[in-house]
């Protein structure tokens, strides 16, 4: 089937230009002005931007293990709602992917029920402990975008120093979720002022970027790829600015939460509650900084669905995680292009170009012969963050509410729709 996407921006070389574009099966086959609409499907873009398929280098599936809270279906059909055409789903599943054995369990569900490409980590640690033995790497290399524990950090600094000598020969990067656990201290919400004035425990920013600082060091001897998980703190965006600086292979993400709330907007409700946790307003200005030098080249939700039980229990006593596949693109375009923190070319860049560069997934070129992994928006379509209307089982956000401009109007993978907006024309 041909489908004329007609009249919109089109991604290209960092920029946007007048284009339509012809696709033909799971292919782009045209890219220009002009081109012949017989025998296609024209779907009317005019006033919107077409956008390479953003990608999402971290999120939870929940599949196999944890279905109550979200499953394949649900979360793919949840990402091609946020504009996603690839997702990398985190390791901490039942059972974890930390042999082909247990990997083949989620992949098996991935080809069954997956609305986009789906392309999962495999563990670090066997049980996804962060400790104790390492997985076969090289088996499972194969069928992973990376190799990770998330949720946990890797305690031992001789166990992550082998580790990541055994996945340097792999090639795929080790994508670490940093957390020193002898400095937790039952903390749940940033060691901050809202945490002293209402009685909590803290989460002090240490616990994070020693535990960067411990791994960069290992990578300058290892020559490991290396790639720091949901970043929170001043110090780690500095640690990973040194690092990139000394031409070390480092890079990180930081989730929109991070970037547009900190501490200061706390409430006592378990949808504000995540790990890392919203720090302090300064470390938020440090990340919004690093995302506009470059030192963080990628925005990833870190969609975190848990039951509706699990959240309903404040923030001493919620799961920690949040959901963010369905409100990102529009709370990221509100909040830093809106208010001219950021241009649209760089969210982009953030959202869609540089995780398949950082993480070699291919793509996100718009031109003929390119996969047709598209993504069409409307940036100046007004609405709210409004978790009824999520795809995904996670309903639990601290943007609910929240007054946006910009919308996904439709999804395309391999020239499938995976998503059309109900107000765009047929």
């Amino acid at each position: 089937m041909k489908r004329l996407l007609q009249g919109a921006e089109v991604w290209r070389d960092g920029g946007f230009v007048r284009a339509d574009v012809l696709v033909d099966g799971d292919r782009i086959a045209a890219v220009g002005l002009g081109l012949p609409v017989e025998g296609c499907e024209v779907v009317p873009l005019g006033g919107m931007k077409i956008l390479p398929g953003l990608v999402d280098v971290h999120v939870h599936l929940r599949e196999p293990g944890f279905t109550a809270k979200e499953t394949i279906a649900t979360g793919t059909r949840a990402a091609a709602h946020g504009g996603y055409t690839t997702v990398c789903p985190m390791p901490n599943l039942s059972p974890a992917p930390d042999s082909p054995e247990h990997l083949a369990v989620e992949l098996e569900a991935i080809r069954r029920d997956a609305a986009v490409r789906v392309v999962p980590y495999g563990c670090i640690t066997r049980g996804q402990k962060g400790r104790g033995e390492l997985v076969d790497f090289d088996a499972l290399a194969p069928d992973v975008v990376g190799f990770s524990d998330d949720g946990r950090g890797v305690q031992e600094e001789a166990l992550m120093r082998e580790a990541m000598r055994r996945v340097a020969r792999t090639g795929r990067p080790v994508v670490a979720h940093c957390e020193v656990e002898a400095l937790l201290d039952k903390g749940y919400i940033h060691d901050g002022g809202y945490c002293r004035a209402h009685g909590h425990r803290g989460i002090s920013s240490e616990s994070e970027w020693r535990q960067v600082e411990r791994d960069i060091r290992l990578v300058a001897e290892t020559g490991c790829r290396y790639h720091v998980c949901h970043v929170s703190t001043k110090e780690s965006v500095e640690l990973v600015r040194r690092a990139k600086a000394a031409g070390l292979p480092v890079s990180c993400e930081t989730a929109p939460h991070y970037l547009v709330l900190c501490d200061e907007d706390l409430r006592e409700e378990g949808r504000f509650k995540m790990n890392p946790p919203l720090r302090s307003r300064a470390d938020r200005e440090a990340l919004v900084a690093g995302l506009q030098d470059g030192t963080i080249e990628v925005i990833a939700t870190d969609h975190a669905p848990h039951t509706a039980a699990e959240k309903a229990r404040g923030l001493a006593g919620s799961a920690m995680g949040v959901v963010g596949l369905e409100c990102a693109f529009a709370v990221l375009n509100t909040a830093l292009v809106g208010r001219g923190i950021i241009s649209f070319a760089r969210l982009v860049e953030a959202m869609a170009v540089a995780p398949r560069r950082i993480f070699s997934l291919g793509g996100g070129t718009i031109a003929a012969g390119e996969p047709a992994d598209l993504t069409a928006v409307d940036t100046e379509r007004a609405g709210t963050v409004d978790p009824d209307r999520f795809l995904s089982m996670g309903r639990s956000t601290p943007f609910a509410g929240m007054a946006v401009r910009g919308e996904v109007m439709l999804t395309l993978v391999g020239g499938r729709e995976a998503y059309r907006n109900g107000d765009l024309k047929r």
